[in-house]
């Protein structure tokens, strides 16, 4: 049998990790501002990380959801406290998709509808509801499309409230800062005004912090920079550092219902292990500060820059236009300056490194960087 041949790859097999930096097999290293994705939220083989993920496994690793599991209640009070929802319910799977098909799913339970607001270069997954909400026809198959999804220009506020108007939009979803579509942040007023227009229609709001949240962008999400509070948010990536794990954070505005929704890995003993070490980590290291102050300086340093078109982005987040293709560039940074970074489409470069960056990394990136321009 051979792998399905789904991923065009780069020619380098990466066999260990520190910190913020990974080596391939012939023992070279790279500095990585791609975090394998947005995942490596706490730094790679973090000690604690490791001993917290190796003493669970060895005591138990997995039993089901039909008996209790007081490391799901732990993530769940600290997760609350951390990010400021603690009274907010918690409901644990194991990806990004996951989280966005259960999200969609239990706004669908709550008001009867089934009409879903998407925006313009949205991601949301690859499964079911969470692809067809994903505004890429290339990877939406014929029985995905099933006509439940308009999309809207992210921030025209007449389009949302017009379409919102109808009264028959079952949920609005959108991301904390839009990834896969090139770093785009939605304007404060904008998601002030798509709450008040949610609350007054029924509709529910959902933020998808797949990739934003976490601490990534310098708040616990990245909607907290705007002052509302969204229906469900929906956590996978930077949750776990690496371990597949995935959250949908619930208003108290829902009643749960024995049976409507269900996992058979989620929450798992062992996952719940990464979690709260990611979360020790966290607060100990005070990762999300980190993330706004080197990110901030990242940041301003790029927009001196005059090659780049634009620089966007908040936090660890960030987003590099060119006038041109940047494959070769990327290309580039990786084989020759042993640089791992992002992209999206083709003319934005996207830096995803773990939170624990520190100033001197980002300088040697800049060094790296600017030799390659």
């Amino acid at each position: 049998m051979k792998l399905f041949d789904v991923y065009p790859l780069y020619n380098i097999n990466i066999v260990k990790g520190k910190g913020c930096k990974v080596w391939d097999e012939n023992g070279t290293e790279y500095l990585d501002l791609y975090g394998g994705h947005a995942v490596i939220s706490v730094g790679h083989a973090h000690p604690h990380y490791v001993e917290m993920i190796s003493n669970q496994v060895a005591t138990l690793g997995f039993y089901s959801n039909s008996v209790i599991n007081k490391l799901q209640q732990q993530v769940a009070e600290r997760l609350g406290k951390l990010s400021g929802y603690k009274d907010y319910s918690l409901f644990l799977i194991n990806s990004g998709a996951e989280a966005n098909e259960n999200a969609l799913k239990l706004a669908s339970f709550h008001n009867g509808r089934t009409k879903i607001v998407s925006f313009s270069k949205a991601f949301h997954g690859r499964t079911s509801l969470a692809v067809e909400a994903t505004n890429n026809p290339s990877i939406i198959a014929p029985i995905n499309n099933n006509g439940h999804v308009t999309y809207l220009p992210l921030n025209d506020i007449e389009a949302m409230k017009q379409e919102l108007a109808k009264g028959d939009v079952c949920a609005v979803i959108i991301e904390g800062i839009q990834g896969v579509g090139g770093i785009k942040i939605p304007t404060t007023e904008f998601m002030q005004e798509l709450r008040k227009a949610c609350t007054e229609t029924g509709t529910i709001l959902i933020l998808d912090e797949i990739q934003s949240g976490y601490g990534r962008s310098g708040k616990f999400f990245a909607h907290q920079y705007t002052g509302i509070q969204p229906d469900i948010i929906t956590v996978a990536k930077g949750i776990g550092n690496g371990f597949p794990m995935a959250g949908v954070l619930i208003s108290p505005m829902f009643t749960p219902i024995y049976g409507q929704l269900g996992t058979t890995f989620g929450g798992n003993h062992l996952a719940c292990a990464a979690a709260l070490a990611v979360m020790d980590i966290v607060e100990k290291e005070n990762l999300i500060d980190n993330a706004a102050k080197v990110g901030n300086y990242l940041l301003e340093e790029l927009k001196k820059f005059p090659q780049i078109k634009e620089v966007r982005g908040r936090g660890l987040m960030i987003g590099l236009e060119f006038d041109e293709p940047i494959k070769e560039l990327r290309s580039r940074l990786i084989y020759d300056e042993h640089v791992f970074t992002g992209v999206s489409g083709t003319n934005v470069l996207r830096l995803l490194p773990p939170l624990c960056l520190s100033m001197e990394e980002a300088d040697e990136f800049l060094v790296r960087f600017k030799k390659i321009l």
